[in-house]
């Protein structure tokens, strides 16, 4: 029987990567974005039904669901849609940061809310969010970023303990770096002087050469078709050679030894 996936934010990169892996191995995908009447290609793929859906409105997205609902027989829900905010605490402003959290974690906490009951009732089901190797380890820069992936990662895990009576498995992706436009499509920045030095420290990072070295969305998509698919009971599914070598110094030298390591890099 033909399964069926639910995405948000397959505009581009990792979300359009991933309708189009499960499209290819035979899904029956549901690729929702804002601005459903700029997409070219999902549209003109079978068994591909592009919807709009802002994750950041709840109205629109209770709507949504109900129609999907409605319409379609749901396997997996795929929390993807991400908005980054990257810079010293001191440089935003209230409303980006609320932004940050209305994306990156209110629309994840709605969205699993509103497939529960499906889900719960079908005793049956996959809920995967895509968090990030920062929702794990914290990093400069990324204080709000990082807050609200280590509030996806932990909302995972505990809505994996209050749904596992009922077979519904909650998994967490977390990658490192991707090759993508995200940080010209959806990042949002602020910068303050006090700051100059750290900040030109971490754009090293991201660099045309240490782009080079990050992850295909096509590899990320990948893993998030093997959590979907393997049948473990498994949360977290690291993704990339970054996230991977990170989560690994962090097991072998521990948290406070890691946290000590890079601190001293941002030093001055």
């Amino acid at each position: 029987m033909q399964k069926t996936i639910f995405i948000t934010g397959t505009s581009s990169g990792l979300g359009k990567s991933t309708a189009k892996l499960f499209q290819n191995k035979g899904w029956n995908v549901i690729a929702t974005m804002r601005n459903p009447e700029n997409e070219t290609e999902l549209t003109q793929l079978d068994n591909v039904s592009v919807l709009k859906l802002d994750v950041t409105n709840a109205e629109q997205l209770e709507k949504t669901i109900a129609h999907v609902l409605a319409e379609y027989k749901v396997d997996v829900v795929l929390n993807n849609a991400g908005y980054g905010l990257v810079g010293p605490l001191e440089a935003f402003t209230d409303d980006q940061i609320k932004m940050q959290i209305e994306t990156n974690l209110m629309g994840v906490i709605r969205i699993t809310k509103a497939f529960t009951p499906y889900f719960r009732e079908k005793k049956d089901g996959v809920l995967i969010n895509i968090t990030s190797s920062f929702g794990l380890i914290g990093f400069p820069t990324c204080s709000i970023y990082s807050a609200t992936k280590f509030a996806v990662d932990g909302f995972s895990e505990s809505m994996g303990y209050e749904l596992a009576q009922f077979g519904v498995k909650v998994k967490v992706v977390a990658p490192g770096g991707i090759q993508t436009d995200f940080a010209g499509r959806s990042m949002d920045g602020g910068h303050h002087e006090a700051y100059q030095k750290l900040i030109s420290k971490v754009q090293e990072g991201y660099s045309t050469e240490k782009i080079a070295d990050y992850s295909k969305p096509e590899y990320i998509a990948g893993i998030i078709y093997e959590a979907t698919t393997d049948g473990k009971d498994q949360l977290r599914y690291i993704a990339g050679k970054d996230a991977a070598a990170l989560y690994e110094e962090r097991s072998t030298i521990g948290a406070e030894n890691q946290v000590q390591k890079i601190k001293s890099q941002f030093i001055f």
